[in-house]
């Protein structure tokens, strides 16, 4: 039977796996160049992933400490190209055609080096990360945006104007969020509503936690006390959660989450509506478990009612339903990151990213008691921690986005346990993140009106 014109087969080409794409790019010595903000801990183990690619290499790293460079090629060892302190955009382009790893103390030269096809933010700090990607967006780069507390608090913006640029803004693989990600598409991709996603929290959750209780183990596990107490307070758990709400349209069922201790085996038994003996108020949430055996894994509950298709989830040894728990055992954190780098730069593909109306919103709560005039530090270490809330309650209760808090005046007294405000709290007006915010939530407010 002759075939109608319509019928016909693509004459497309199949699309690779990003395995093979980055074969291929190895094969015919055209890897996938990366610029990378931040040689920390985060930094220093995307220099050293990337050496054991095929495919793919950090070919410029900025850091406000140059000599860094030369401790994480070190760690990396391989094929990780030798570091070459630049100042200019002429030495760093010299440096990169010699074969060198192109270091600056300029997060700027990196964003725009034609060398540079993509870029990855690994500072940890909003305000950095929010520059870094307006910077490598406006230079028509790919942003790979490993800095979850920027993405909580003006991602919309940015991947509103990544869109306008033609360019890509996705969170890093390897994150929980993604992670999480992935098991919502994957239950959504069958036709099933996601009842509730998150995952487990990996360190005890100590809501007055601060940097000076917590050095000696930061110095073990070779962490920034600050960045472990972000764990411990919470606050990373909180905005986690928001992100994947933002990219998935949940939200947290009540402020703060409920942070039940729900066993792996369990988890659907409590994140289920409150009339079938579960925690929920409404369907269609993000929350997190303390239970010991969850972390450092991510979980996604579907609803699947059909009796064929509960029978056939009964015959898996998946449970009688209607909830069911899909659960990914592991994230690799960094490891990941260089996959989302690939597909931006080869098939263009997004992994994660807010949508154009965010549904949830990180505020923060005051560990002791703020007096005016006091400014605040950062996260993860005295003055106050992470605290989800939907949009709708953040808006209504005039909540200060994480983000902004950095360097913020106090200008009521806040007592211990409070949500700071904007009528408590005056955010620093010459932060770059201040104004891309004012910016997000002009535009939040013409898309909804």
């Amino acid at each position: 039977m002759q075939r109608a014109s319509g019928d016909r087969p693509s004459s497309a080409p199949i699309r690779m796996s990003i395995a093979e794409a980055l074969a291929e790019r190895d094969r015919t010595g055209r890897p996938v160049r990366v610029g990378l903000v931040g040689i920390g801990q985060m930094g220093t183990d995307i220099i050293t992933q990337t050496g054991q690619m095929c495919g793919i290499e950090v070919v410029a790293a900025a850091d406000s400490v140059p000599e860094r460079a030369e401790g994480a090629v070190a760690i990396a060892g391989g094929r990780s190209r030798r570091p070459q302190t630049c100042l200019s955009a002429g030495e760093l382009s010299r440096a990169i055609a010699a074969g060198r790893l192109a270091v600056t103390p300029s997060a700027e030269l990196v964003c725009r080096a034609d060398e540079v096809e993509v870029v990855i933010d690994a500072t940890g700090r909003p305000n950095t990360g929010a520059r870094v990607a307006m910077l490598a967006i406006a230079a028509r780069k790919h942003m790979v945006m490993m800095n979850v507390e920027a993405d909580v608090t003006v991602g919309a913006y940015l991947a509103a104007e990544a869109d306008a640029a033609g360019v890509v803004y996705t969170l890093g693989a390897g994150d929980e969020p993604i992670a999480a990600m992935e098991l919502v598409n994957f239950i959504r991709g069958l036709g099933y509503p996601v009842i509730a996603a998150g995952k487990g929290k990996n360190n005890p959750f100590r809501i007055d936690a601060v940097p000076d209780d917590y050095r000696d183990e930061a110095q073990r596990r070779n962490m920034n006390p600050r960045m472990l107490v972000e764990f411990v307070d919470g606050s990373k758990t909180m905005v986690e959660m928001v992100a994947i709400a933002n990219a998935a349209g949940l939200v947290p069922d009540v402020p703060g989450m409920h942070g039940p201790a729900a066993p792996r085996d369990e988890l659907h038994r409590y994140f289920c509506p409150k009339e079938e003996g579960g925690l929920l108020g409404r369907k269609g949430v993000v929350d997190f478990s303390v239970a010991p055996g969850v972390a450092p894994g991510v979980f996604a509950i579907a609803e699947m009612r059909h009796p064929r298709v509960r029978e056939r989830m009964h015959d898996l040894q998946l449970g009688e339903g209607p909830y069911y728990t899909f659960y990914r055992p592991h994230h690799l954190t960094s490891l990941e990151v260089p996959l989302s780098a690939a597909a931006a730069v080869i098939h263009r593909e997004c992994h994660m990213r807010s949508g154009p109306v965010p549904t949830a919103e990180v505020g923060c709560l005051a560990k002791r008691e703020l007096e005016p005039g006091q400014r605040l530090d950062s996260i993860g270490e005295c003055c106050y921690r992470g605290y989800s809330l939907s949009r709708a309650d953040a808006r209504a209760r005039g909540a200060l986005p994480l983000g902004l808090a950095q360097g913020a005046t106090v200008t009521r007294r806040i007592g211990k346990g409070e949500l700071l405000t904007y009528a408590s709290v005056a955010p620093d007006p010459e932060a770059p993140i201040v104004h891309l915010r004012k910016a997000h939530d002009a535009r939040l407010e013409a898309l909804t009106a």
